[in-house]
Order: structure tokens, then sequence, then C-alpha cells
């Protein structure tokens, strides 16, 4: 009988892991499409019944509204900050520069409750009720760091005598960053405002301690549709938000490829 090798086990280990991990995922991709009210195996028959219902659904198309909304604006804010503060990082050196560095990077390894509790405190602190705009700056606080480590790893590349010969030529500060390096620095822009919109369309812990009854997300409103209720419209919500949310990064990956072969 042949020996089973401990490479082999461990591929097995792995396999059955990546099956734990992606065949409820399947599951809920499958039923989606399942023209019956309850899922069953087999299915009988094939129909985007729930996907029509679920275009229909005006509480989900105002949760989507609010998503794209709220990505939209953190990537923005999250891609500026991130930005200024790679160059001030990578460029230049001023007291306490690491200290700094390390607390903007921080919440990448705090759990998102803690930060979401903390944050909730310091706004009844401040004695201000929840808003649009404090939604905002939350998950601007969650996605910076990311935008933090994509831009910094990507200027750490780019010599800084890329600037000072265009400078050396006449140009000024301001235009030899935007015609040197500004456009060296486009893939990691790309990349770092397409994976703050996945992280904030995709949040949900953190935003259910911040958003309002009015400001709430499609993932907030997937989780009040479980407690409520299981509906086969959850089934084909999932699957939209899979494939926006797996589709996004590899946009991201693809668009950063494409600008660093241009450049």
């Amino acid at each position: 009988m042949r020996k089973i090798s401990g490479w082999s086990l461990i591929r097995l280990y792995t396999i059955l892991i990546y099956v734990f991990m992606f065949a409820p995922i399947l599951v809920v991709v499958v039923l989606s499409f399942n023209p019956e009210q309850f899922g069953s195996f087999p299915m009988r028959g094939f129909s985007l019944r729930w996907f029509v219902k679920l275009a229909q659904n005006q509480t989900i198309l105002i949760a989507f509204k609010n998503s794209i909304i709220l990505g939209s604006f953190t990537a923005v804010v999250s891609t500026a900050f991130g930005i200024l503060a790679s160059l001030a990082f990578v460029r230049y050196n001023f007291p306490g520069k690491n200290t700094l560095n390390t607390l903007l990077l921080a919440p990448i390894m705090i759990p998102e409750v803690i930060l979401g509790v903390a944050l909730l405190l310091f706004i009844r602190w401040l004695q201000q009720p929840k808003s649009f705009a404090l939604l905002v700056i939350g998950h601007v606080v969650l996605t910076l760091p990311y935008v933090l480590l994509i831009v910094q790893a990507r200027l750490g590349g780019i010599k800084k005598e890329y600037e000072e010969a265009a400078q050396s030529l006449g140009a000024n500060p301001f235009q030899a960053f935007k015609e040197v390096t500004l456009p060296l620095l486009t893939p990691a822009i790309m990349a770092g405002m397409l994976f703050s919109f996945t992280i904030s369309f995709d949040d949900i812990t953190a935003t259910l301690f911040w958003a309002t009854a009015q400001n709430q997300t499609v993932p907030v409103k997937i989780f009040g549709m479980l407690r409520n209720s299981i509906s086969p419209e959850i089934n084909a919500l999932g699957t939209v938000m899979i494939v926006l949310t797996v589709a996004t990064p590899l946009l991201a990956g693809y668009l950063s490829r494409k600008f660093s072969k241009g450049t």
C-alpha cells in the first residue's frame, strides 16, 4: 500500500478549507436562480424571477444608492488624504513621522467592532447626532490605511531624481509632480481608490454602529432582512454583492497593470 506523504495531507487539508469557505457562497449564487420560493436540490428550472423582484424593491434600490454614494465619497477622500500623507512620509523628514504613520495605519490592525464602538462613543461625547458625514469619516478611517500602503509602496520606487531633473529643465515643483510623478503614481492611485470603494461598499460590522435609518447600506439591509425572514431575494442580492465585491478588486488589478505598462 502506497504511503501518503505529508505534503499530500497538507494539499488535501487546504482543498477542504477552500471547499468549506466557498461552498456556501456557491450555494447562494445557485439558489438565486431558483424559480421556487424555497430552495431545494435539484432545482426545478432556471429563473431570473428574484433578480426582477430585487430590481423592483425600492428599499433595496435606496440602500444600493446609499452604498454607492458612500463608497464613492470614501474612495475620493481616502485617496486624496492618502496621496498627500504618502508624499509627506516618503519624501520628507519631520519630527514624529514614524509615530504619525503608525497611527494612520493602526485601524487596519484594530477589530472593526472596537473602531465602531469607539467612534460612536466619541460622537456621543461631542453631542453630535449620527449623519452621513460622520459615516463617511468612519469609512475613511477604515480605508485610509490601505491607500497609504499601496501608494507608499509605489512612491518608494519612484526616484526623486526624476522630479529634480524636470525642475532643472525649468519646471516648478508642482509641474514636476504633475508631469512626472503623478503619471507614474497613477496605477497605485487607481488601485487604492477601487479598494477603498470595495471595502466601504462591503463593510457591515462598523457600519451597524454608525448608520442611521436613512443611510442604511446594502450589507446592513441584508443583515436586517435575515433577522426578519429568509427571502429568495436575499440570495439574488447576495449574488449581486459577490459579483461587485470580486469584480472591483479585479478591475483595480487590471487597471494597475495596464497603467504600469503604459508608463
